[in-house]
């Protein structure tokens, strides 16, 4: 993949697409047999290199509430995404992500991303939610 535009065509032809904007794209992942969804977003962003990552990401929690001190000790002990925390109609919510540079992503790469943020974000969201199905 070279490019946004690359990536929007897979995605289109293999995920449920809920938003389409330029360099931004919402898709929903069905999990656990179609029992749980995952709502994921891939943007476009530039790196302090100039370069240009695809960046795919999925919320979990609203932030009010979270002991953040268990969400760092996640954080520190995962070998593939980041948490993050960013705007949701104006509430701060926790957002799993993981960043990749387009020179390295192919279609198998971009589906493996995919399923691996969609299924942890799913089981981090049930975590801080009780078992809730929100994103």
């Amino acid at each position: 993949m070279q490019n946004f535009e690359q990536v929007r065509a897979h995605a289109t032809s293999h995920y449920a697409v809920r938003t389409n904007d330029p360099y931004l794209i919402g898709i929903e992942l069905s999990l656990d047999n179609g029992t749980r969804r995952q709502g994921l977003f891939l943007a476009e962003m530039e790196g302090e290199d100039g370069r240009n990552y695809l960046r795919v990401s999925t919320s979990i929690a609203p932030i009010t509430g979270i002991d953040t001190k268990r969400a760092l000790y996640f954080n520190w002990e995962q070998r593939c995404g980041y948490l993050a925390v960013s705007e949701l109609d104006g509430i701060p919510y926790l957002h799993l992500c993981e960043n990749r540079p387009y020179n390295a992503l192919t279609a198998a790469e971009i589906d493996r991303i995919v399923i691996e943020i969609g299924g942890l974000g799913d089981r981090m969201e049930r975590t801080f939610s009780a078992g809730g199905d929100l994103f």
